[in-house]
């Protein structure tokens, strides 16, 4: 079957005007253009826009996934495969979230009571799930699933005691941050190397195997990347490069 830029508009859901841009950039081109100037799509047009809609909506760019859709290997039942494994991981993330919040709102009208326990562990759940929505893909692609998956299992079996330890940790980094950018310290003297454990123990905690190296890439991320930047820097702008600079200075001795 075939389907004017129209019909084609009106079933995907894409306006005209973007089907006619992924003509120009080369992403989705038309089966035939007719005499008149139509474009007009067939079946395997029709397949590479919904794979292109999927990956859109899985955050990439349309340079990815012009590459990703043009490589030699690309398989249609595998990218649908894959989509379909995303999509079944996102619902249970969010099936976890429903029912966590559906007992706090239970347990706040008094329908039912929510223990520490219960609370706590909706909370870390609750962490896990939204670092993975912020910045799972980024991760991921740079550590492997393998090592994040061990990260969060860490964070979800941390008892009370070790997740307030966690907590602190992360604060008096931040805190001891700030003090040394406002007096002007070097991140390559005593400060910056104290600072530099304080962050390595810290990471340990989470991580299924520390090394410097990988101590060394994340502070690096930080920096390029505005939303772990703006954590360090939040109040006190400097932060994230200070803790960069103490790292790579002192990662392999601390």
């Amino acid at each position: 079957m075939e389907y004017s830029i129209r019909e084609l508009s009106e079933l995907a859901g894409v306006s005209a005007r973007t089907l006619r841009y992924y003509d120009e950039i080369g992403l989705l081109a038309p089966l035939y253009v007719n005499d008149a100037g139509y474009r007009y799509y067939g079946e395997k047009e029709l397949e590479l826009l919904q794979q292109i809609l999927f990956y859109r909506e899985r955050g990439f760019s349309l340079q990815q996934i012009s590459q990703i859709l043009y490589e030699q290997e690309f398989d249609v039942l595998s990218a649908l495969q894959e989509h379909l494994s995303e999509l079944e991981e996102q619902r249970c993330r969010i099936e976890r979230l429903i029912s966590s919040v559906n007992l706090t709102i239970a347990s706040m009208k008094g329908e039912c009571k929510m223990s520490d326990k219960e609370r706590f562990e909706a909370f870390k759940k609750k962490i896990v799930e939204e670092n993975e929505e912020r910045y799972g893909d980024e991760v991921r692609e740079k550590y492997g699933d393998e090592e994040i998956d061990a990260s969060n299992r860490k964070m979800l079996n941390m008892t009370e005691e070790d997740y307030e330890k966690f907590q602190n940790l992360g604060k008096e980094i931040v805190k001891r941050l700030e003090e040394a950018v406002k007096a002007g310290e070097d991140p390559e003297g005593d400060c910056g190397r104290g600072i530099a454990a304080l962050h390595k123990e810290w990471l340990g905690m989470t991580w299924k195997k520390y090394t410097e190296d990988a101590h060394k890439g994340i502070v690096n991320m930080y920096i390029a990347d505005e939303r772990f930047k703006s954590y360090y820097d939040k109040e006190t702008p400097g932060c994230t490069e200070f803790l960069r600079k103490a790292v790579l200075s002192w990662a392999e001795r601390i």
